[in-house]
């Protein structure tokens, strides 16, 4: 094919054209998620979504690297430069010379994992493990001497490898181990998700990590008896390399989440914690480090700077709101109208004791005793942080859903026992909606008092924390 010589124009439209309609053009998948869209490709390490789309720009976040469509095209289905402008214009250029669009992309080359070329030692890699991040010098020897921590050759970054069941790498990533500047953490080229950093001991205990760097730090702060247990990061909070470890070791039972102390990690140990129930596991426990994960809790032991633990906002918030729930007295002749009257008030706290206290009503009625305690122990339990989104307008479209379909069951005539408790649950999915909005809301003003008073400067005087005397 004649070189194409775009012009400025021809890339611009190429460059920020609606990828995620070319996408779907092509059969490829995407689904929407909030605003965005992620794309879910196969290749040979199995399926991924850590692609995300908006208009013409993506971002691959297990890889952390991103770009514009022409360059989507170029890495994920394997067209040329030229062919990609080409598509992404509908064969429409500016230009002089130009060919017919193909109908069918050509297939994306997928190439074979390869680990980064080893350095011939490791003293920069160890020195940061330990001089930096304080990891025990026994516990990197062990991991090096399974071929499982290296320094590659090129950059001196440190490679942590996951190898299969008969030990060999299938998945590796890299971390800078520079002290200044921008550092990064990246999986390397068709790595397979199935496998990661990890050690296999003999008892039936699990500890399972967010990455390496923590696996290593937690090894450190518990070292007695440490090879007979088992560890593994995800690196991230994704969960294929857990499952396929649980399904190759039968002998692994109790399970120990381990992940990062702030919202991410939270919201990972809980999401793992039901994935986990639903594939039959029941001895599952969080342990959370004090800080914000292992290392800084291990930088902390030392005497070094540490990042503190953040908390969950979102989910605090809700459970206070449920802690505080009053009793609430109900007419039972007047339900439906009293429920329009509270929904009406705006005041979502007032609604959701009111809805609890119908739904008490109700259920009472069938003869199951389901007093205010165990109706705040209930929506506690069952409240699940990590699938707590959406905007505030997103969460009120909620409640007003659940407030019609309320009120459709409360206006049934001669209802059956059957019918009354769901009625009752109707009435709770109100006062969770309620409570959920009212978290949401509170959230919202948080954020524009921090706002407002960042914006407004100090009148006090302003003090160096070093003073002489």
């Amino acid at each position: 094919m004649p070189y194409i010589n775009f012009s400025d124009d021809d890339l611009y439209r190429a460059n920020t054209a609606d990828l995620v309609s070319f996408l779907q053009s092509h059969g490829e998948q995407v689904k929407k998620v909030g605003s965005t869209y992620k794309y879910i490709y196969t290749d040979g390490s199995g399926t991924h979504d850590s692609v995300t789309i908006h208009g013409g720009k993506w971002y691959d976040h297990k890889n952390q690297r991103g770009g514009y469509a022409v360059k989507f095209l170029q890495e994920f289905l394997g067209f040329s430069f030229q062919d990609s402008v080409i598509e992404l214009l509908g064969g429409h250029c500016s230009t002089q010379t130009v060919r017919s669009v193909p109908r069918e992309p050509p297939k994306p080359v997928v190439k074979p994992f390869e680990l980064p070329e080893a350095n011939s030692d490791m003293r920069r890699v160890f020195a940061y493990l330990t001089k930096q991040r304080f990891i025990s010098a026994d516990i990197i020897s062990h991991f090096a001497h399974e071929h499982k921590i290296y320094e590659d050759s090129k950059y001196h970054n440190v490679v942590f490898v996951g190898t299969d069941e008969n030990g060999d790498p299938k998945q590796a990533s890299v971390r800078s181990t520079l002290s200044f500047g921008k550092t990064f953490r990246i999986t390397v080229a068709n790595s397979d998700t199935k496998y990661s950093f990890s050690h296999f001991g003999n008892d039936e205990k699990l500890f399972i990590f967010e990455a390496p760097i923590d696996m290593l730090s937690f090894i450190t702060l518990y070292q007695k008896d440490w090879q007979q247990h088992s560890y593994i990061a995800m690196n991230g909070v994704y969960e294929s390399a857990v499952l396929k470890a649980l399904e190759s070791h039968s002998e692994l039972r109790q399970i120990c989440l381990c992940t990062d102390n702030d919202e991410g990690g939270i919201e990972a140990a809980e999401r793992l914690r039901d994935i986990l129930v639903e594939r039959g596991y029941t001895e599952i426990f969080r342990f959370a480090p004090q800080q914000k994960d292992w290392n800084e809790q291990l930088k902390q032991r030392y005497g070094a700077e540490y990042l503190p633990a953040v908390s969950h906002e979102r989910k605090e918030l809700y459970l206070q709101s449920v802690a505080e729930l009053n009793e609430m007295k109900i007419n039972p002749n007047r339900i439906a109208n009293d429920l329009i009257a509270a929904y009406n008030s705006a005041d979502r706290i007032r609604l959701a004791e009111f809805c609890v206290a119908a739904s008490e009503h109700f259920l009472k009625i069938v003869g199951e005793d389901f007093p205010l305690d165990r109706m705040k122990n209930r929506l506690t339990t069952e409240y699940k942080c990590y699938l707590d989104k959406g905007s505030v307008s997103v969460k009120r479209g909620k409640l007003q859903n659940a407030i019609t379909n309320g009120l459709e069951q409360l206006r049934k005539p001669s209802q059956t026992a059957a019918e009354l408790k769901i009625t009752a649950k109707k009435l709770y999915d109100i006062a969770d909606c309620a409570l959920r909005l009212s978290t949401e809301e509170t959230l919202v003003q948080r954020a524009k008092q921090k706002e407002t008073s960042e914006e407004v400067p100090s009148n006090e005087p302003q003090f160096s924390q070093a003073m002489s005397y």
